[in-house]
């Protein structure tokens, strides 16, 4: 674990035996709370023994919200929605916050392969740009209406400890934020670098989360705890 200060976290048990966990990140702009009231909503059982860690991203400048402060995981540079720069400073800070919760959830006695890494837009880019990186296996990957960050340099950092873990990507198909050819881009990347074990869905919605979108996540975790 680095020397930085864990990140604050709200955290939700599913049962009092924990075997697995679920590290979420949220969008911009949101914070820890954002997808607390999903969890009753994917109606898991309660043998499932999960505990759902919310992490608060820090607050900081966005150069595109005119250097307005809000929490966020990485600096947003460019209008650019496709091909823009990308804050790889901020980037590889978050994965390392991320790594220093991942290593928490070791310490509680929850093996890597048993820890989900989820994320909303920002926070789904930082499942993946931190999973794609995670020298263990893990259990799996929740990537909603994200992308995928770095994209050129993963086939050369990635680890082969996740080669086939589980991933689950899905879209909305009006999304103005995270343009969908962005999102098809990044799915398109994982596929060209071999990542078979991969769950693509789309719904007919904006920058958001849908109840169908909630029921095919369940559905996944369910199928890799």
């Amino acid at each position: 674990m680095s020397d930085q200060a864990l990140l604050d976290c709200v955290e939700i048990n599913t049962s009092n035996n924990i075997t697995h966990s679920i590290i979420w990140m949220h969008g911009l702009g949101a914070d820890a709370n954002d997808f607390v009231p999903i969890v009753p909503e994917l109606r898991l059982p309660e043998s499932s023994g999960i505990r759902f860690v919310f992490p608060n991203a820090p607050v900081r400048p966005v150069t595109l919200n005119n250097g307005m402060s809000m929490r966020a995981w990485f600096d947003i540079i460019s209008l650019d929605r496709v091909n823009g720069p990308e804050d790889e400073a901020g980037l590889r800070q978050a994965q390392q916050q991320i790594e220093d919760l991942i290593t928490r959830e070791n310490e509680r006695g929850i093996p890597s392969e048993n820890i989900f890494l989820a994320g909303f837009s920002q926070g789904c880019a930082m499942a993946l740009l931190t999973g794609l990186r995670h020298p263990k296996k893990l259990a799996g990957l929740i990537c909603l209406s994200g992308f995928l960050p770095l994209l050129v340099k993963t086939e050369a950092e990635r680890s082969q400890a996740n080669i086939d873990t589980p991933i689950f990507m899905a879209h909305g198909t009006e999304d103005p934020v995270v343009v969908p050819v962005r999102a098809l881009n990044s799915k398109a990347k994982l596929e060209e670098l071999g990542y078979k074990n991969l769950e693509w869905r789309t719904y007919p919605m904006p920058h958001s989360v849908c109840l169908e979108e909630i029921h095919d996540i369940s559905s996944f975790i369910q199928k890799n705890i």
